[in-house]
C-alpha cells in the first residue's frame, strides 16, 4: 500500500509552479493559443479545474461521481472540452481562484483518505497515490502547454518519476487501447532522471529495453512529443512498437503531437 504524500507533495510543488507562471500573466495573455488545437492557455487551467473538481468529487461522493460518468457516456467526445469551454470564459482571476481551491481541497481528501481506499474513475479504480499520479501528470503535461504558449522554458524536476513509473505502468494499457495484444514477456526501461539519477524498471535481464531520458519519456507517455523528435532507444520489436503508442492517461487513443518537421 503506497504512502501517498511524497506524490501529494510533489503534485502540490508542480501546482504552484503552474500556478505562478499563470498568476503572473496579463489577462491578455490567458488568450493565447496553446499546443492543444483550439484550446487557449484559459482552456488549459480550466480543465485542471476541471479535472480537479471531478476528482474530489470521486474521493468525497461515489454517488456523485457516478453521475459525471453518466454525463461523460452520453457525451463521450466532447465532455472534456465542454468542461474546458465553460470555465475558460470566466475572468481570468476568478478562474485561478477556482482552480486554487479546487486542488487545495482535493489535496486535502487525499491526505484524510483511509489507508487502502480506492476511488471510482473514468477509469478502473484508484488508490490515492495513483490517483493524485494522474493529477501530476495531467498537471504537468498541460503546463508544458501553458509555458510554450507563454514563451517560457522550465526546466524539467525529479518530480517527474511519477510520471515516468507511471508510463511504464500503462503498457499494456498503450497496446489495449489500440486493440492489440500486450507483450508476452518484460521490457527493461532504463531512463536518465533530470537530476543525473538513473531510474530503472524491469528485469535486468530483459531481453528488450527502452532507453533515454526521463524527460523524454514523460513528454511522450503523455503526448507531448512525437517520437522522433525524442532522443529514446528501443531494442526488441515490442519496445519498439511501444514508444509508437505509448499513451500514459486514459481514454481513446490520443492524436499525439505531429513531428517537428511536419509543422510541429
Amino acid at each position: 500500500m503506497a504512502d501517498p504524500t511524497p506524490v501529494l507533495d510533489d503534485l502540490r510543488a508542480e501546482s504552484d509552479e503552474l500556478d505562478r507562471l499563470v498568476a503572473g500573466a496579463s489577462p491578455d495573455r490567458w488568450g493565447l493559443p496553446t499546443p492543444a488545437p483550439g484550446w487557449t492557455v484559459a482552456h488549459q487551467i480550466a480543465h485542471l479545474a476541471w479535472t480537479d473538481r471531478s476528482a474530489l468529487v470521486a474521493v468525497t461522493d461515489e454517488d456523485g461521481f457516478g453521475t459525471l460518468v453518466e454525463q461523460a457516456l452520453a457525451a463521450p467526445g466532447s465532455f472534456v472540452d465542454q468542461g474546458a469551454e465553460e470555465a475558460a470564459a470566466l475572468p481570468p482571476a476568478e478562474l485561478l481562484t477556482r482552480w486554487r481551491e479546487g486542488r487545495a481541497a482535493l489535496d486535502e481528501a487525499l491526505r484524510k483518505a483511509p489507508p487502502g481506499a480506492r476511488f471510482p474513475w473514468y477509469g478502473p479504480p484508484m488508490a490515492a497515490a495513483s490517483l493524485a499520479t494522474a493529477r501530476l501528470m495531467e498537471t504537468w503535461a498541460h503546463g508544458l502547454d501553458v509555458a510554450e504558449a507563454l514563451g517560457v522554458t522550465r526546466a524539467p524536476t525529479d518530480r517527474i518519476r511519477h510520471i515516468a513509473r507511471l508510463g511504464v505502468r500503462t503498457r499494456d494499457f498503450s497496446f489495449g487501447v489500440h486493440g492489440l495484444p500486450a507483450p508476452a514477456g518484460p521490457v527493461r526501461v532504463e531512463l536518465g532522471g533530470p537530476s543525473g539519477e538513473l531510474w530503472t524498471y524491469g528485469p535486468e535481464d530483459a531481453p528488450q529495453r527502452v532507453t533515454g531520458p526521463a524527460f523524454d519519456f514523460c513528454l511522450l507517455v503523455t503526448q507531448r512529443a512525437h517520437r522522433t523528435d525524442l532522443a529514446l532507444h528501443a531494442e526488441g520489436p515490442d519496445a519498439d512498437r511501444w514508444l509508437d503508442i505509448a499513451q500514459a492517461f486514459a481514454g481513446p487513443p490520443g492524436a499525439g503531437r505531429p513531428p517537428k518537421g511536419d509543422g510541429g
